[in-house]
């Protein structure tokens, strides 16, 4: 069978919905062919609505990385008095806050990619010339894109597959894995959406001679 009629098949099993269609689909090589068209239209799409409202993309991973910190405070938090003062423990108490850590780091990694602080060797990339900085800056966006479109896909066969497996995140009698895990590809899709924002914005800097090089700082602002 020809790798474009497993591309077939896949956009078959999306469209029927079903976990195990789509799992089966997903384990051809047609996945890497897909991937990465599917990751760079949903980054194109995310920075195109980066573009149109200036308070999503200030926002929108901050929101949720910060109400994923929260509810582990606040599950770690109820977890100890329940323990300690109730003498009674939710089972699911230390098996949804490693799930939210994930989806809090995942997210970071896409706000990170914005801000820059991804090993940026700011130091030793300043005092290159110009035409080197921009080669490194390319260099940046290729390696992230290849790296965003690796996790896209592997996620993507990982939730077709806790999906069609009906796995349960333990401790819970109906709370799936997938619902948690299928935030992975959505956070590399916005990380493809960062990649893009900052490629136009190295290119726009080198047409009209702007600094390509700043100094990136963990934590600051976009």
């Amino acid at each position: 069978m020809s790798i474009w009629s497993d591309v077939g098949t896949i956009f078959s099993a999306l469209g029927t919905a079903d976990s195990w269609e789509i799992r089966n689909a997903l384990r051809s090589n047609a996945a890497w062919v897909v991937g990465p068209v599917a990751a760079a239209l949903g980054g194109l799409g995310v920075y195109a609505i980066y573009r149109v409202s200036p308070f999503v993309e200030r926002y929108l991973e901050r929101t949720i990385m910060v109400a994923a910190y929260l509810a582990v405070a606040f599950i770690i938090f109820w977890g100890v008095i329940d323990r300690f003062v109730f003498s009674n423990q939710q089972p699911w108490s230390t098996t949804i806050p490693p799930l939210l850590f994930m989806i809090m780091a995942w997210f970071g990694a896409s706000f990170n990619v914005r801000l820059r602080t991804h090993l940026s060797f700011s130091e030793f990339r300043s005092r290159m010339p110009r035409k080197g900085q921009f080669a490194c800056l390319m260099m940046d966006h290729v390696l992230w894109f290849v790296f965003a479109v690796i996790v896209f896909v592997t996620t993507c066969r990982l939730v077709a597959l806790s999906a069609s497996n009906f796995q349960i995140v333990l401790g819970t009698n109906n709370v799936m894995q997938w619902w948690f895990l299928i935030t992975a590809p959505m956070a590399f899709v916005l990380m493809c959406g960062r990649i893009f924002q900052n490629l136009f914005e190295d290119i726009r800097n080198m047409r009209d001679g702007a600094p390509l090089i700043r100094q990136a700082v963990i934590g600051g602002d976009t």
